[in-house]
């Protein structure tokens, strides 16, 4: 699948996902739409690239006025930097996102401060957002139900990712949307890759996120970059180790060089191997990992004073 294509997720009926082509990397941006009785879209892309979804949804064959909800898993603009310009083109659609995404989907100014400094020159990927209206938008918390008519989504609050991140549960199709909290399914190489991005990262609850994931034990995860794939239950496992030893390996080099900048260019300077994106983006990408775990590691040793 390239960019701006879609296909149907094997083994869900009605479910499709859609490739943003986010940081020209073919199938990293996941959108997924689901044709269910009341439509909905879950993640929206950084908004850049819209046109290809709305031509995605279009041929699914959910037309302007049928679109019901709009549903980031967290506000982090590569997933909801999108919703806005979403809601203005689908005016029946309600935004739905974890409750303390909504101020920043209402207005996003400090939002895109904040990609803007930690994405760096990355932001030529991104869309400005469209604010979306607050009388359009509404806050999910734990155990919230998503109704879509002939299914519904259950709301599993998942914040070691960031404050704002949830993850969803169709029962009916027994299809769990991980987003980032599960970190990132690379198929090419058929592993996880850690995503631990600043401010708020937390390894303790990421791994109780990837717990929940663990009981739910569904038949299909889709991931919010590279798509979906059949859940095994020693996925759980895979994820919950590459995130330890990714913590451990920032916190050993730290002791070894004493120096947080030069930490960070050590990690740069390891992405190059990455053959599945491209190198401006694996450098990025490990850049704003670090610097996630070193924030954590600073917060936990302050805690333990």
């Amino acid at each position: 699948m390239h960019a701006g294509e879609f296909e149907p997720i094997r083994g869900v009926p009605d479910l499709y996902v859609h490739d943003t082509g986010m940081f020209d990397t073919d199938e990293y941006g996941s959108v997924y739409v689901y044709d269910a009785e009341r439509p909905i879209v879950i993640d929206t892309g950084t908004g850049a690239n819209r046109e290809a979804l709305f031509e995605t949804i279009e041929e699914i064959g959910i037309g302007r006025e049928e679109l019901a909800w709009i549903l980031p898993t967290h506000a982090h603009l590569d997933h909801a930097g999108g919703a806005g310009h979403l809601a203005k083109r689908y005016p029946n659609a309600e935004v739905v996102v974890p409750e303390k995404g909504v101020r920043h989907l209402v207005d996003p100014e400090a939002l895109v401060a904040g990609t803007k400094s930690a994405v760096e020159e990355q932001w030529e990927y991104y869309g400005d957002p469209e604010p979306v209206p607050e009388d359009r938008i509404s806050g999910l918390t734990e155990g919230d139900r998503i109704d879509l008519g002939d299914r519904e989504l259950v709301v599993y609050e998942a914040p070691g990712h960031a404050p704002h991140h949830a993850i969803y549960h169709d029962p009916e199709a027994d299809v769990v949307f991980s987003a980032d909290a599960a970190g990132i399914y690379v198929p090419s190489v058929d592993g996880i890759e850690p995503t631990s991005p600043p401010p708020q990262f937390d390894l303790d609850q990421c791994l109780a996120d990837v717990r929940t994931i663990e009981d739910i034990d569904p038949d299909t995860i889709c991931f919010g970059h590279f798509g979906p794939r059949e859940y095994e239950p020693e996925l759980a496992g895979e994820i919950k180790r590459a995130y330890v030893e990714w913590v451990e390996a920032i916190r050993e080099k730290r002791e070894e060089l004493g120096d947080d900048d030069l930490v960070v260019e050590h990690f740069e300077a390891a992405s190059r191997h990455m053959e599945f994106w491209n190198p401006e983006r694996a450098r990025a990408n490990a850049s704003l990992n670090v610097r996630g775990v070193l924030a954590y590691l600073d917060y936990v040793a302050k805690h333990e004073e």
